[in-house]
């Protein structure tokens, strides 16, 4: 029985659930393998270092599925960054209607989204970030609980509490990010009063998730203490995979003299990061993980999953609507 809520209203996918933007990993094959499952694919646009790169894999994608895929651009500190409204021009340029942003004065980026008719899922950590967001004309909010993997921000709220408080104060729909993998997790999320579920270190331990295998089976062994958290000192908190490479950028965090970011960068090189996913060390560099790493058991594709999760999100709900029984009649 499909899902309906107002994600998959307005977005036209079958199943309540978005496939976050993650770099190294958002590429058109994993984008479109989502999208044809029924949930939503996102490319991401700084895979990319131009914005013409970014504009080939959209095509590429639409060559892939015919459903619904959108694409993630995500705005954080560059000693150079990137011109991002080139890439949302692209993203007008090219069609594509669905956009999910994240990071730091996002407003220039949205306004020009929003004029071009796209809709804007905004990622948050904090309800105060929402409620910014909201006056920007974001057509939804992804709240980012602790739980989850990459920034986590500095509130350190998880989502039972940080959803309920969306639900309480936020006039704006919202899907429900960090900590999810399950049908289980999706039905939680709906009762909570989100409108679906973004996953990130989910998809990425799928067939069709463009990483070496042997750190999808590193995904499968690991439990939910096998994360980590680095560079809270620069207020720039992230959640990352527990390895060597991790232990070492925290002992330089916590015992530096100087707390220059110099002395810790090495170790937390994105270069490296990606080095992991094409040689299949885990313990090569820093990759991010969500804590939701240790409810992962198995490697499917992502039509299996996807499908795997609407079934248990269906089943869920009916068992625990079933708990409520009329009251006998006097």
């Amino acid at each position: 029985m499909p899902f309906d809520t107002e994600l998959t209203r307005r977005l036209g996918i079958a199943v309540p659930v978005v496939q976050g933007g993650m770099q190294h990993v958002g590429y058109a094959e994993m984008a479109s393998a989502v999208s044809n499952a029924g949930g939503l694919g996102i490319i991401t646009a700084l895979i990319f270092p131009e914005p013409e790169g970014l504009r080939q894999e959209i095509r590429k994608c639409r060559k892939l599925t015919s459903k619904p895929f959108g694409v993630n651009i995500t705005l954080l500190p560059a000693l150079v960054p990137p011109n991002y409204e080139a890439y949302a021009q692209v993203i007008i340029d090219e069609g594509v209607k669905i956009v999910e942003t994240a990071g730091n004065s996002p407003g220039p980026v949205i306004s020009k989204l929003k004029k071009a008719g796209c809709i804007v899922l905004h990622k948050c950590t904090t309800i105060r970030h929402a409620q910014s967001a909201v006056k920007l004309g974001v057509d939804f909010l992804s709240i980012d609980g602790f739980e989850c993997a990459g920034h986590v921000g500095e509130s350190d709220i998880t989502n039972f509490i940080l959803l309920s408080k969306a639900r309480q104060t936020l006039k704006v729909p919202f899907i429900a990010s960090g900590g999810f993998a399950d049908g289980q997790g999706l039905a939680a999320a709906l009762c909570l009063g989100a409108c679906g579920v973004n996953m990130g270190t989910r998809f990425l331990c799928t067939v069709e998730s463009p990483i070496h295998h042997n750190i999808k089976e590193q995904i499968v062994k690991a439990q939910e203490t096998d994360t980590t958290l680095v560079l809270r000192r620069w207020r720039n908190t992230t959640r990352l995979y527990k390895n060597k490479v991790t232990e070492q950028a925290l002992k330089v965090e916590q015992e530096s003299k100087t707390g220059e970011f110099s002395e810790i960068a090495p170790y937390v090189s994105g270069k490296r990061g990606k080095e992991v996913f094409i040689n299949g060390d885990p313990e090569y560099g820093v990759w991010t993980a969500g804590q939701v790493i240790g409810l992962i058991n198995d490697i499917p594709t992502c039509k299996d999953l996807v499908a795997r999760i609407e079934k248990e999100a269906e089943d869920t709900l009916k068992e625990r609507l079933a708990l409520v029984k009329p009251a006998p009649k006097l």
